[in-house]
């Protein structure tokens, strides 16, 4: 185990765990109770076109990735309104033209595709010292706003209408929440990777939910969980030599499928 400290990429790698760990269950278990657990997915995808549009213009593929994953985010609300009782809809428009944009710019580039390859894919282990600095930054902004805003993203989340009648700018929260999730996707895709990322913010939260009873505890031990199956990743992706977010995605699958078993079970 001490061997894997040795290496400073595996450091970075670590660090990035922690960091990844703290902020993505908090957004997946909202993203699950608001019924909008492919919007991860959908965001993830549509990051692809900033990553080419960032290889086609030369600028800096995380703050391309960010400006259109921002954008998409208020576009996916301002959809969400018009489908209201079909938003499905939505994400699927979103995700399908994510992809074609991607498709697209890739097409007018020289450049090769092992650059796009690696924002499909991830690579945690080839993370640099500033995407981890990012990573904890944009984990300590969503833990301050969650307990700052707790108790009226919990209303928002299971009651628009009582948000509404209490006062609160639901609109104006509703995008807030699609543009931190956003921003919070753009940072981990070089590490996660665009096809795995909704995975990793989805089941840590979705395993909770079966585990705890409260609001808050299932938001403390969605982060246990997350911690515990990304640490537990990296260290078996790297004795196995196998990819580290697919090795972290298998293991939280194992780790939803375990605990639903056991629960049936019991409740048998």
């Amino acid at each position: 185990m001490l061997d894997i400290l040795q290496y400073e990429f595996m450091q970075r790698a670590l660090l990035a765990v922690v960091a990844i760990s703290i902020f993505s269950p908090i957004l997946g278990l909202f993203l699950i109770l608001r019924r909008q657990s492919l919007m991860s997915d959908t965001l993830s995808h549509i990051s692809l076109a900033g990553v080419a549009f960032g290889i086609l213009l030369g600028w800096d593929k995380t703050w391309t990735t960010v400006i259109v994953v921002v954008v998409a985010a208020v576009v996916l609300e301002y959809l969400k309104t018009v489908y209201r009782h079909y938003i499905e809809i939505s994400t699927a428009i979103l995700m399908s033209l994510g992809l074609a944009v991607s498709l697209i710019v890739m097409s007018k580039t020289s450049s090769s595709s092992v650059s796009l390859d690696q924002y499909l894919f991830g690579s945690i282990i080839t993370i640099s010292q500033e995407q981890v600095f990012a990573l904890f930054v944009i984990a300590i902004i969503i833990l301050i706003l969650t307990l700052l805003f707790i108790r009226p993203m919990y209303i928002l989340t299971f009651d628009e209408d009582t948000a509404f009648v209490d006062g609160l700018p639901v609109r104006l929260m509703s995008i807030a929440f699609n543009i931190v999730t956003g921003v919070a996707i753009a940072m981990m895709i070089p590490a996660a990777g665009a096809l795995l990322v909704s995975t990793i913010m989805v089941l840590p939260a979705s395993i909770a939910m079966r585990l705890a009873d409260s609001f808050k505890s299932v938001i403390l031990t969605a982060i246990g969980i997350g911690f515990v199956g990304m640490i537990l990743g990296i260290i078996l992706s790297y004795y196995w030599e196998t990819p580290a977010s697919a090795t972290i995605t298998i293991i939280f699958i194992g780790m939803f499928l375990v605990v639903s078993l056991l629960d049936r079970f019991i409740k048998e």
